[in-house]
């Protein structure tokens, strides 16, 4: 049973199935040569000695590589391990018998190693068990790519296929990089990212990502990432380094081990020391001492707090939800605020345009200058913007000198003339009055508006709609129950749109017309102004890339992973694979009951070992009690901390 580094990889093999049946022998052996020792005991007369060398065998048996490992800390300068407190311990017990007047321990000193390795099977088991939770999502990886050369097919690795390359996605085959259909339909099985069974539909024009497994019909995709920055990629770069991350909890637990350790050895050191001094008998406070040891092995604290983290990761990740820490759990745990980007978190982000009304242009003009100069935009709205005039790429105009300016919308050159496609801010910005359209904006409060100017001259206005999630009032309601105080809405739409998706939702509040920096401002007051509580943590949930830096600001960020921008999955601590805003409640609960588990493996560890060290030092303990102590507790906080696996 570990708590460092170097016990890890020693005992590595504990954890694999081959070493799994390897010591579940060794431990059967051992029994039946310890039973043949008791029988032996009881029906011969047998000197110390000979029953030493007879106890001996199973002793070294299931032994060894404890006494093999403790040997290795004090080369290099660790002694104070579990191992060294085990076979101290032991040890002590097999020499107890040659003191005078001493009652022999043989029996004990074989339990107590016997039930250590089998508290090693437990750990192993358990953290099998985390690990296949991680491992579901390793088997995204893709094997093999079919690229398309020249009508032939070649199957090469996924990181060697280029940008722009056509492949080949068969039924039954993992998507190995994203990219976009340019041929055939057919359906996905998301399960593996997003943790959702329903398949997704996909069709000529749609993008697809790495990972999904090809349920029905031929794919022919082009890529559009390299294997590097592809879905699949990232999502394993996270889960790899996920235990990197340790969590207050964990930290604390391994610094009290290096400090609780030595600590325990002296106090054993003294308790068999300091009452003979006083006339005590030396074998029975030797005896006590011994016991102590065994009760004071922190085995089930330095494994089941990191058990629990670990297990807690694993059984989010299979829910769509991947945490990029233990230590973000912690966070996440303490959530008091939750606040939200608008477009593509709390609403579909799949804009249409729904109204056009020109000043100056027709309908037909005033959405042709604007989808030429939105062309290079990934905003949502410059999607919906081109889609709503889809010959723009073909019908001959040149545009040049695009510019977009933040938090305003974006300027170009259009056959000569200059076109600004953008908000109020940026008609402000501009000098062109928009203001005579006021009475027109106000039939219309549900949507977007996008003015146009064309040389400086107010052309018109676009209204785009956008549609909330489905689970969007849900997620909020969920939150509610689960006591976060306060949910905000930060958006750079404006007011009146703002307002009505505040209002449907139940939102606490809401910011409207902020830029990139006002939301990280509005943030920042969030957490020092009133109403915000030390112990509580900020969650700030974002998808678009100018939610990176309000991501990084907040206590923890949180970024809708399938249709976010690779720059927010970046900033973010937490990625919901489905882009689904109920899932930040369940993430909450996942990480609450975690804590709660861990919690309770803590005090439970605590309050038995306390209680048995009492009765150890007023001599009311038996050995068998110590053994309970140390690893009937170890095997119980184990088992208790592999209940974060399921998640429901």
């Amino acid at each position: 049973m570990a708590h460092n580094n170097e016990h890890h990889d020693d005992h590595e093999h504990h954890h694999d199935e081959g070493g799994m049946k390897r010591q579940l022998l060794l431990i059967g052996a051992t029994v039946v040569l310890l039973i043949a020792a008791v029988l032996i005991e009881r029906h011969f007369a047998l000197s110390t000695r000979q029953l030493l060398l007879i106890y001996l065998v199973p002793y070294l048996l299931v032994g060894h590589e404890t006494l093999h490992e403790a040997w290795k800390g004090i080369i290099r300068g660790d002694a104070f391990n579990e191992h060294f407190l085990m076979s101290v311990a032991t040890i002590g017990a097999l020499c107890i018998g040659f003191l005078p007047g001493a009652e022999t321990e043989f029996p004990e000193a074989v339990f107590v190693m016997l039930f250590f390795e089998i508290g090693e099977i437990f750990e192993g088991y358990a953290e099998g068990k985390s690990r296949e939770s991680i491992a579901h999502l390793m088997d995204i990886r893709p094997d093999v790519a079919h690229v398309e050369t020249e009508g032939e097919l070649k199957d090469v690795n996924p990181d060697e296929v280029a940008l722009g390359e056509l492949i080949i996605i068969r039924p039954g085959e993992k998507v190995p990089l994203d990219g976009v259909v340019e041929e055939g339909s057919s359906a996905l099985n998301t399960v593996a990212l997003t943790g959702e069974s329903l398949p997704r539909d996909v069709a000529e024009g749609d993008e697809v990502i790495s990972g999904c497994v090809n349920i029905s019909g031929v794919l022919k995709v082009r890529v559009t990432k390299p294997f590097g920055e592809s879905t699949v990629s990232k999502i394993i770069n996270l889960v790899e380094h996920a235990g990197e991350n340790k969590s207050h909890s964990e930290t604390f637990i391994t610094r009290f081990a290096r400090i609780y350790t030595p600590v325990v050895v002296f106090a054993a050191l003294a308790l068999a020391i300091v009452p003979v001094l006083f006339g005590g008998d030396f074998p029975t406070w030797l005896y006590r001492a011994l016991m102590f040891l065994v009760v004071s092995c922190p085995c089930a604290l330095v494994i089941s707090v990191p058990l629990t983290f670990f297990g807690s990761i694993g059984g989010a990740s299979r829910k769509g939800i991947l945490v990029k820490g233990a230590s973000y759990i912690d966070v996440l745990a303490k959530v008091g605020t939750v606040v939200f980007d608008k477009t593509g978190t709390l609403t579909c982000g799949h804009f249409a345009v729904t109204a056009v009304h020109p000043e100056r242009l027709d309908e037909h003009r005033l959405l042709h200058l604007a989808a030429h100069v939105e062309h290079f935009s990934t905003h949502p709205i410059g999607v919906a913007l081109r889609d709503a005039f889809p010959d723009e790429a073909t019908d001959g105009c040149g545009v040049s000198d695009v510019e977009e300016i933040a938090g305003h919308g974006i300027q170009a050159m259009v056959d000569g003339h200059k076109v600004s496609v953008g908000n109020t801010k940026m008609m402000d910005r501009i000098g062109t009055s928009w203001h005579d359209c006021a009475q027109c904006l106000d039939n219309h409060p549900a949507g977007t508006v996008i003015h146009v100017a064309v040389d400086g001259m107010y052309a018109g206005h676009i209204v785009i709609n956008d549609r909330i999630k489905e689970d969007s009032a849900d997620a909020i309601a969920a939150l509610r129950t689960l006591g976060v105080k306060r949910t905000v809405m930060l958006t750079g739409d404006r007011k009146e749109t703002a307002e009505q998706v505040a209002r449907q939702l139940h939102l606490s509040e809401y910011h409207a017309e902020l830029l990139p920096a006002d939301k990280v401002e509005a943030v920042e007051r969030l957490m020092s102004g009133d109403g915000h509580n030390d112990n509580e943590a900020l969650a700030f949930v974002g998808d678009g890339i100018n939610d990176a830096p309000v991501l990084a600001r907040a206590d923890v960020g949180i970024a809708m992973g399938g249709l976010g921008s690779d720059a927010a999955i970046e900033a973010a601590d937490v990625v919901l694979m489905d882009d689904k805003p109920l899932k930040i409640a369940l993430a909450i609960r996942i990480a609450r009951r975690t804590l709660a588990i861990a919690r309770q493996n803590v005090w439970f560890a605590i309050g038995v070992k306390v209680a048995v060290l009492i009765l150890a030092t007023l001599g009311l303990a038996t050995m068998w009690m110590a053994v309970f102590a140390d690893v009937g507790v170890t095997v119980l906080a184990v088992l208790n901390a592999m209940r974060t696996l399921r998640v429901e």
